[in-house]
């Protein structure tokens, strides 16, 4: 008999079985809860929580009184404890990689979170040679990462640092705007700025070799615009890089800035290809900022950056799936949802799913399941409810609200996959309110095993 387990009473039924170890010494083999399907969507009050999932546990999501997948949540591992209290920006904004050596790469932001940091560096690092159940600190980064190409290579997005507008012979801006976050956004027709400040700039490696070359590569696209933020142009080209079957290599990056019909409206999403290993790239398509004014009121208040921080992944169908952010300066706003099935030359119209989330990251496994991680509020799993991104699972918390902890206050919300099996993956992220064994608060890095099992 399956029995459907409120969030209170599956809390008392975790409590339950830890009581039962300390009394018996014994460990006690958790059933895996059944969850009904109980979405909540973006028409409705947002959730304090989601479904807790904070310690070690395992569930089966259920849609219509059918079992749809098993997620199995490993115990939190402490990576790395900050030394003392951080401001915004340090010990925090965690990544993943495999090295070349196999190791699990840990990695997290040790600067300001702020144009005059991009391109100078500033890291923790920690290695795992055991899969993540491990961690040691290490001064520098192993070799490693990066996207795999054809022939063995390497490649990856740099960012250089930003160079103040003072030191630059520019012509007049084309537009000028104040972000919601109260920047000054200046902006040029990319044609009009030195070739320095054209194109993208790529990290290139060959298997075997411990350094990287970087190149300046030429982008293929009509009236793109580059900005400036506030007293300094940054050189950004972020985003996913994705390989396609063939070969060639798709990037989905932001901020994309056009100009069109004499403005430069706010960000988009912009896609494109490059067939040569990264050497040069083509414009293929975008995701034009287009927000739904009911389910997303601060839309139109958005002037200079509109989608950001997309995830893009290519479908196992060969369809492409984008998850945007529009978190900013005027608080929590929605996540959107896009999806082509051209190679993304076109886009469906973007759907509001979520309440909130920054930094969305995407996956589809090897068993086809379908993952995303975000957070802010909160650190957060969703799985698609079906293969192709159309529906999907209550979000599954990874950590405890408290009482009178602010928002930005938990976590940095910035999360990391990096699968390492046909049906698991390690999340990394960030935790404001983990308790030394002194009682002191700081900042931690952590990640956990988790496995999705389609039923």
């Amino acid at each position: 008999m399956h029995i459907i387990l409120s969030y209170k009473s599956r809390n008392i039924m975790r409590r339950y079985y830890g009581l039962l170890f300390l009394l018996t010494g014994c460990a006690v083999q958790t059933p895996a809860v059944k969850v009904q399907d109980v979405r909540f969507d973006a028409d409705r009050q947002p959730l304090k929580e989601g479904i807790a999932a904070y310690d070690k546990m395992d569930y089966i999501y259920q849609k219509d009184g059918k079992d749809i997948f098993k997620i199995s949540f490993g115990e939190p591992v402490v990576v790395a404890v900050a030394d003392k209290p951080y401001k915004w920006g340090f010990f925090q904004f965690p990544g993943l990689y495999r090295s070349d050596q196999g190791e699990i790469v840990a990695r997290w932001n040790m600067a300001t979170d702020d144009a005059e940091s991009y391109g100078k560096g500033g890291a923790g690092y920690a290695v795992s040679k055991d899969q993540g159940v491990t961690w040691t600190t290490i001064e520098s980064a192993p070799i490693g990462g990066g996207l795999k190409i054809n022939g063995g290579e390497y490649i990856s997005i740099h960012t250089p640092p930003a160079i103040p507008l003072k030191d630059l012979k520019l012509p007049e801006p084309i537009a000028t705007v104040k972000e919601a976050y109260g920047r000054t956004f200046r902006f040029w027709k990319v044609e009009q700025l030195p070739e320095e400040l054209q194109g993208v700039y790529i990290n290139r490696r060959v298997t075997g070799s411990d350094q990287w070359a970087l190149e300046h590569n030429k982008i293929s696209e009509a009236n793109m615009v580059r900005y400036s933020d506030n007293n300094l142009l940054p050189l950004v080209w972020w985003g996913d890089m994705k390989l396609e079957k063939e070969g060639s290599i798709v990037a989905g990056v932001y901020p994309g800035f056009t100009f069109v019909n004499g403005t430069v409206p706010p960000s988009d999403v912009a896609f494109y290809r490059s067939q040569d290993g990264g050497r040069s790239w083509s414009f293929i398509g975008r995701i034009p900022y287009d927000y739904d004014p009911v389910k997303d009121p601060n839309g139109g208040q958005r002037l200079a950056l509109g989608w950001t921080e997309p995830a893009f992944e290519i479908l196992k169908d060969g369809s492409y799936l984008s998850v945007l952010r529009t978190t900013d300066g005027l608080g929590n706003s929605p996540m959107y949802i896009s999806r082509s099935l051209d190679q993304g030359k076109s886009w469906t119209k973007p759907e509001v799913f979520t309440k909130a989330g920054v930094l969305p990251k995407l996956q589809q496994l090897q068993n086809e399941a379908i993952v995303l991680a975000s957070g802010r509020p909160g650190l957060q799993i969703r799985v698609a409810l079906d293969k192709e991104g159309k529906e999907w699972s209550d979000p599954f918390e990874m950590l405890p609200w408290t009482e009178g902890i602010n928002r930005n206050e938990l976590t940095c919300g910035y999360p990391d996959l990096l699968q390492t099996g046909q049906d698991k993956f390690l999340l990394v992220y960030s935790d404001f309110q983990y308790k030394t064994a002194t009682g002191e608060i700081r900042k931690a890095i952590k990640v956990r095993e988790i496995t999705v099992k389609l039923l």
